[in-house]
């Protein structure tokens, strides 16, 4: 996916409703006040030779800082926003609420932006080693950085 057609996945899910229930179309997994999309997908990695792993990692890292340039280039500068205090409240068993439950899994952090009533937010990662790298976008409703209600799940 090139980056112009990048921007209008992230245009096209940043005006997207939401759906009632949690569920997956193609490549967008969305659920109550969220959508998830890949905008680029590597191969697994499976013996894969540590160069080509670091080639590819570099690859993604320049996809992402071309996104957040052209994005910032829309929205001013992005926030960060560090998923490993969801990732430690999963550990251990407190509710983080979505998509940062799916998110942190993979995503170590993320650039964001509030655009009126949504955020944006986009990264890079990798569930593991020999998973595919992935070049995602996220949107979502409310405040990204706040954990689950209380009993929530």
């Amino acid at each position: 996916m090139t980056l112009d057609e990048q921007l209008t996945t992230v245009d096209a899910l940043r005006l997207r409703d939401f759906p009632d229930r949690r569920g997956r179309s193609a490549p967008v997994e969305s659920g109550p006040g969220f959508h998830i999309a890949g905008l680029r997908v590597s191969g697994e990695f499976w013996d894969a030779d540590p160069a080509e792993v670091a080639e590819a990692e570099e690859d993604f890292e320049a996809a992402l800082t071309a996104l957040v340039q052209a994005l910032s280039l829309r929205w001013g500068r992005p926030a960060l926003l560090d998923l490993t205090p969801a990732l430690e409240r999963m550990a251990v068993g407190l509710p983080v609420r979505p998509p940062l439950d799916t998110l942190c899994g993979y995503v170590p952090r993320m650039y964001g932006w509030r655009v009126r009533d949504r955020w944006i937010g986009v990264g890079v990662g990798q569930g593991g080693r020999e998973l595919p790298l992935q070049l995602l976008v996220a949107v979502g409703e409310g405040d990204v950085a706040t954990p689950a209600a209380p009993g929530a799940r």
